[in-house]
Formats: structure tokens, sequence, C-alpha cells
């Protein structure tokens, strides 16, 4: 780790991070001393994210692979969603069916319906397949749902925020943790004072939420800044430019800087050279448009903050998925990794200097970086490499 992601990791912990195991919350402690301090430590976590011990621990799939998989998302409009349909279909699902263990994958969009999303999960349960997953829902509204499906003999895991429902498995970043480090990094960036435009991403989904706590908790810590908004980019770089530029063109004053969820920043860079005004720091995501903006104007932030890598986060809660369904017992409910961030540095030697800032791909730290074999082994009772499973030693049940 630089130095740089040092200081801003320590300041980011800075208000509570000498927790010790035998203050750690109960439902957590199983998890390593290191983990618990890192990315469970409740002064830096979202109240409502589920901490409780997994339904999941003894239980084993009723039917032996390969397994059919159900996909339920909430959302395609964005190139976030995008760049994990292009993993799932173009590298998770070759990969595992070359494995033997699944046979397809039924895949469903809700447009940000939640009683259509709760229908689609219920007729995958009826349809008969073995897991699914739901990524970045409303964190109540799909309760009912999930139960129906473990009554059926489905579980269901929440990838990129939680639902609260205690059948549920969920999996994402530590986004109060991502959101204090978005508020603190701009903070340094701006001198401690200024006036910042806070965008959110989606209101009412978890990951949105949380990454919101964070902003506001550090924010609250620099008497010197004036936060402006929340306003709502809904993660969609087109609808992140036309609310930005709406409000630039009611507020005339002084900015200083955009605090944005990705994937949302490109469209706060657009609206910025398209007002007219000095191109003030933005918090950089994935956005490989973004990353190359700065990639061509290397003096224009320090840092990235990569919080959900879309790949990369949807492929840790299908390797906990795999895991679950081969009776390795995930440990509690939500497994949390924590942000990478990227120095200036590391941002040249990953960008190559032919990049586009009209891309609208993603860069990706890798799944290893991210939530690897070796990280998630903590969060199970009988951890093993979910790719070296023998079909079959599947028991019977």
């Amino acid at each position: 780790m630089t130095s740089t992601q040092t200081a801003l990791l320590r300041g980011a912990f800075a208000c509570a991070f000498a927790l010790a195991t035998t203050t750690a919350f109960a439902d957590v402690s199983e998890l390593p001393a290191d983990i618990q301090e890192r990315l469970y430590n409740p002064d830096l976590m979202d109240p409502n994210q589920p901490l409780g011990e997994s339904a999941y621990r003894d239980w084993i799939a009723p039917n032996p692979p390969p397994w059919t998989i159900g996909y339920a998302s909430s959302y395609a409009g964005n190139t976030w969603r995008a760049a994990v349909m292009d993993r799932l279909q173009n590298e998770l699902i070759p990969r595992w069916r070359e494995l033997g263990l699944i046979d397809e994958v039924i895949i469903t969009q809700s447009n940000l319906n939640d009683a259509t999303q709760i229908q689609q999960i219920r007729q995958l349960v009826d349809q008969g397949v073995d897991a699914i997953i739901v990524c970045c829902s409303n964190p109540t509204a799909l309760n009912a749902s999930v139960e129906y499906a473990h009554n059926n003999g489905v579980p269901v895991f929440s990838g990129i925020g939680y639902l609260t429902s205690p059948y549920a498995v969920n999996s994402s970043a530590n986004f109060v943790v991502g959101g204090r480090m978005m508020g603190e990094w701009m903070a340094q960036e701006i001198g401690g004072e200024g006036r910042v435009l806070n965008v959110e991403g989606i209101p009412g989904a978890s990951a949105s939420d949380s990454q919101n706590v964070g902003i506001e908790a550090a924010m609250a810590e620099f008497s010197g800044i004036e936060v402006e908004g929340p306003i709502s980019g809904m993660w969609t770089d087109q609808v992140a430019q036309a609310e930005i530029q709406r409000w630039l063109a009611t507020n005339p004053g002084r900015l200083d800087g955009i605090i944005i969820q990705s994937a949302s920043e490109l469209g706060a860079l657009r609206a910025l050279q398209q007002s007219g005004r000095d191109m003030v720091p933005i918090t950089i995501g994935s956005e490989l448009g973004a990353l190359c903006y700065w990639r061509n104007n290397p003096d224009y932030v320090s840092a990235a903050i990569h919080a959900w890598p879309p790949g990369d986060d949807f492929e840790m809660i299908w390797n906990i998925m795999m895991r679950t369904l081969q009776g390795q017992g995930p440990i509690i409910q939500s497994i949390l990794t924590e942000p990478v961030m990227m120095t200036r540095e590391e941002m040249l030697e990953a960008i190559p200097a032919d990049c586009s800032e009209q891309s609208d791909q993603w860069y990706h730290p890798g799944i290893e970086a991210w939530a690897g074999t070796a990280f998630l082994d903590n969060f199970f009772l009988r951890p093993a490499d979910p790719a070296a499973y023998d079909p079959a030693s599947h028991p019977a049940q």
C-alpha cells in the first residue's frame, strides 16, 4: 500500500480504529481480528447492515451440480450493469459451465420496479433454480420473496448492497468506509474549505444510502466546507450530467468540488466542461472515460477510489454463492471488502496513453485484489477453493 493510501485509510478509520476482538459485535467475533477492525468497526458501519449469523452455516444444496442460477437484476440502464453482464456472460458462465458446476443462468430485469422484481424472484423459484443473485436492490422490499425462496430451498445472494432479510447473504465493499474515504479525500483536495456538491446514486438503494452516510459523516468533520445537495445521479452518466447542469444553472456561485458516486463521474466531467466553469475536483471511481481524462490531465486530482468495480464486485458474490452451494458455510450475513485507492502513479501505469475520454468501459483492480480466494476463506466455516470442487462429492440430502 502506498503512503497516500495509508494516510487516507488512516483518516477514514480515525474515529475508532482501536476496535478489539473483545469489543467487536458478537456476531462477527468469529472473523479474524484484523478484518473486524478494518471492515466491521461499529463506528464505520451502516446501522442497518445485517451482521447476524448466516442462515446457511450448515446448509447443503438440495440438488447436486450442475446448478441453475437465477439473476434477478433490478436495472440494466447504465454502464455499470453492462459491465456486470459482460463479466457474467463472457467469463463466469463459460468458466463454471466448463467446471461442470452450472447448467444455465436465467436473467430477469425489473427496471427499478420492486413489485416486478418480487414477482420475478418467485417465478425463478417456481422454475426450479438452485440459487438467486440480486443486485443493488431495495434493502427491505424483497424480504418476503427472499423468505419464499428460502422456504423452497433456494438461497438468495445480494451483491453490491444488502437485503435485511435473515435469509439473504450479502456482499459489497463497506460503503460507509468508501463514503468516508471519498469525503475525506475531497476535504484534503480542496484544503478543508469550500463549497461541495454531493451527487448520490439511487436513493433508497442500500449501496447509495450507505455511501452517503459515510460522505456526510466525513463532511461534518470539516466546518469550513459547505455541502450542497444531495442531488440524484441515479448511477447513470446521462442522468448525472443533466442534474448537475441543472444545479449549476441555478447556483451560479462558488463551487470547489463534486463528490459523486460511480457510475456518474463521466457525467459530472461533461457537465463541468459544458458549463464553462473551472474543472473543480470530482471523486473519480472506475469509469475508464473519467480515468482517461485524469490520464490526459495528470495534475487534475491526486487519486481515484474504486468503490465497486462491477465485474469484480459481481464475481465476489458469484464466488460466495458457489461456496455456499458447495456447503462451505458462510459465517455471517454480510461479507464485506474494502475500496481500493489508486494513486496518480498507479493510474499512469494502468491507463494507456491512447485511452478514450468517451469510453463507457470500466477499470477493474482484479478479483484477487478485490476479494480473492484467500480473503473469502476468512468468511466460511469450511473454506476451500470453489473452482476445485468435485461435483461427485456432493452429499445426498
